[in-house]
């Protein structure tokens, strides 16, 4: 889980070092297509029919939602601070939980609902509004959160018939897909430094992903989510040091607060399914 965080960390600095001279779609297909280079002898099994899919629609679905939500991130990271996109993306979990109750049915106890509200209470105190103007980047990482949400349920769903090879590939090659169009909206060719290191958010992000599925194999959720806080603290240090970016104890206490919140519906599904299995 602590390498997991170090390379989503390299993500989003790695973005905001690009910065803003290629939109963030171009950028986010440029990141997709690295990872479906590296996931190649996955894809060429898929299309031999070596390995096959059960549920084609739902993957199609989800890598269209991640699609859309990686391009408002890669947007959001290259406007607002690295620390501050790394707080609100503590969000994601809090709307899963809904969106769980509210898709799959599974039940919203008070215990839950209070650690919701928590976790709505530190994304206010992130972004202050009333006080301080709510930006561009902040609102896109805002519409990022449930687009991410919905992605990771759908994932959720679709581990009880797929492969995990079948998982990540398919998301690698449909999000490319999903970016192309909206890539060429507005192409800007990169140069050799950019297309570099857009090019290696994609292993990053791939082999981010490879860890965290690793980290949940070994231990459950609720003894990771809290060290998800570590990520903050790297992206707090990485702002100030590369990039001159000033410390804000508001989303370092909005973040925390977050982390609380998700670490402790965590802990709850975790009682939740031991004692249900103790019932069967």
């Amino acid at each position: 889980m602590l390498a997991c965080g170090l390379c989503f960390v390299g993500v989003t600095v790695i973005v905001r070092y690009v910065g803003t001279r290629i939109p963030a779609p171009e950028a986010a297909f440029i990141r997709y297509v690295a990872g479906s280079l590296l996931l190649a002898p996955v894809l060429l099994k898929m299309l031999r029919g070596q390995v096959k899919s059960n549920n084609q629609k739902i993957l199609l679905v989800r890598g269209i939602i991640h699609g859309f939500g990686v391009s408002l991130w890669f947007f959001a990271m290259a406007r607002i601070p690295i620390a501050e996109v790394t707080a609100l993306s503590y969000l994601t979990p809090v709307l899963m939980t809904i969106g769980a109750a509210m898709f799959f049915g599974e039940k919203l106890y008070t215990r839950r609902i209070l650690a919701i509200v928590f976790g709505l209470l530190g994304v206010f105190i992130i972004l202050r509004p009333g006080f301080s103007a709510i930006s561009i980047g902040q609102i896109a990482q805002l519409f990022t959160a449930p687009l991410f949400a919905a992605s990771l349920l759908l994932t959720k769903k679709l581990t009880g018939t797929e492969q995990l090879s079948v998982i990540v590939a398919s998301l690698s090659i449909i999000c490319s897909f999903t970016l192309l169009p909206l890539a060429l909206l507005n192409w800007v060719t990169p140069n050799l430094l950019e297309l570099a290191l857009l090019s290696l958010t994609g292993l990053l992000a791939t082999v981010g992903h490879f860890m965290l599925t690793k980290a949940l194999s070994l231990a459950p959720i609720s003894v990771l989510q809290p060290v998800t806080f570590l990520q903050l603290l790297w992206a707090t240090f990485f702002g100030v040091l590369l990039f001159n970016e000033s410390i804000d104890g508001f989303v370092v206490l909005g973040g925390a607060i977050l982390v609380i919140s998700t670490t402790y519906i965590a802990h709850r599904e975790s009682v939740a399914r031991a004692q249900e299995a103790k019932a069967l």
